[in-house]
């Protein structure tokens, strides 16, 4: 990608972030949020903090870089010419922002037609923003700048695991999740796409999950992988359009998961 195209790019990422941080902000504790259910067989909320963060993302791609492509969880995906498609999940972890939590974030991925080039996770009540791709692996928030760089965890009995839901996926999913789990030193639930940016920064080794949509993955993929990580579906494949995803702090450990994952 030319050089001046990245570097616009990486300014109008993280303006979406800042935009939908003003309209995620606005909502989140406020009285009277209220939250639809979009799954007539389960329960998966949808806000108004959700969309009004996503058409305001949305409106400032097509101003800005009106001929890239936008796929959305809210609002579907829209074709562009430039080979470029920006790739948005207002709130991920709708369930934790209606339940007061501090572990939702807003992701922004740009994708190129092979793989995301670029990816931010956006925390705003924390104020923390995980950028990696195009030249950028940078964790910005309360405690200043710091690079993004994964651990050295090279063993699965060393590791700190996270997945969002006990169950992981379905049951074979689940037991196959837990034969990882066992052999590692900390399994921890609940933190949808925070995270990977926990794991882009060093703090946790893996992360492991099923049922994944495209927008859950393309920019925890960009964060981790510009801080050293390495993340695949449970086979090693590509995992950009979703399903499985697990990511790791070195490849060693990723082997060593997909391995465990298999039986």
């Amino acid at each position: 990608m030319d050089n001046h195209i990245a570097q616009a790019c990486v300014a109008l990422g993280h303006e979406l972030a800042d935009a939908a941080r003003h309209h995620t902000l606005r909502h989140f504790r406020a009285d009277g949020l209220r939250a639809e259910n979009k799954d007539s067989d389960g329960f998966d909320p949808v806000t108004e903090g959700d969309r009004a963060a996503e058409a305001a993302m949305r409106n400032l791609i097509e101003t800005r870089r009106p001929d890239d492509g936008i796929l959305g969880e809210e609002f579907g995906a829209k074709q562009g010419k430039s080979g470029l498609t920006w790739v948005l999940d207002p709130i991920d972890g709708t369930r934790g922002y209606i339940s007061g939590t501090p572990t939702w974030g807003t992701l922004i991925a740009l994708h190129d037609g092979t793989t995301p080039v670029m990816g931010i996770i956006d925390q705003p009540y924390i104020g923390e923003r995980f950028c990696g791709g195009l030249g950028q692996r940078t964790a910005t928030g309360p405690q200043g700048d710091r690079p993004l760089m994964t651990s050295a965890i090279r063993e699965l009995s060393q590791a700190t695991i996270f997945t969002t839901f006990p169950e992981v996926g379905t049951p074979e999913e689940g037991a196959a999740f837990a034969r990882v789990a066992a052999r590692c030193k900390l399994t921890r639930y609940g933190m949808d796409c925070y995270a990977y940016a926990l794991l882009a920064i060093g703090q946790v080794d893996l992360v492991i999950e099923a049922g994944l949509q495209s927008y859950d993955i393309q920019a925890p993929i960009a964060v981790v992988e510009a801080a050293g990580g390495v993340v695949t579906n449970w086979q090693g494949g590509a995992a950009d359009q979703g399903g499985t995803a697990l990511a790791a702090a070195t490849p060693e450990l990723h082997a060593a998961a997909v391995k465990a994952l298999a039986g």
